[in-house]
């Protein structure tokens, strides 16, 4: 498979919201399926989140996920008020689609193909659990949203 990615399979359709439970409801009564539980991104000492480069012990965000398809997942995020990518998308455009997400292996040369490709790298961390790892890439410019690899250790 070419690509930036060496995959075309979409993971994930992110959201960001300002308020999880309502909208996590009303999503489940749309797909007539279940309210999701919540959880939130973890603590900084698992997650080691970075913004812009930077270590962002207080980003955080409390989150839902429904399966729909193939697997494809919906993202609900709900942002914690600190400095991270999903605050400053809140803060300036409002509720709405965030981002795409595609499952990856070997992260670290995703990231350089990203980059080639002309995408930032500007948040990572490990998934609350450590079960796996997360990159957000700046693609607006390119692809009029966010662009974000999951790698799973597991």
């Amino acid at each position: 498979m070419s690509g930036t990615l060496g995959t075309c399979k979409l993971a994930q359709v992110g959201f960001i919201v300002r308020d999880l439970e309502a909208t996590k409801r009303a999503f489940a009564e749309f797909l007539g399926v279940d309210v999701p539980n919540t959880v939130d991104g973890g603590e900084y000492a698992v997650s080691g989140t970075t913004v812009y480069g930077q270590p962002a012990p207080k980003a955080n965000c409390n989150m839902a996920f429904f399966t729909v398809g193939d697997g494809l997942q919906i993202e609900l995020i709900e942002p914690n008020g600190e400095h991270s990518v999903w605050q400053e998308f809140l803060d300036q455009h409002g509720e709405g689609m965030h981002h795409l997400a595609f499952q990856v292996s070997d992260t670290e040369t995703k990231i350089l193909s990203c980059e080639a490709f002309g995408l930032a790298p500007i948040q990572r961390g490990k998934y609350g659990d450590a079960s796996g790892q997360y990159v957000y890439f700046d693609a607006r410019e390119k692809l009029k949203c966010f662009i974000e690899t999951l790698e799973s250790f597991r």
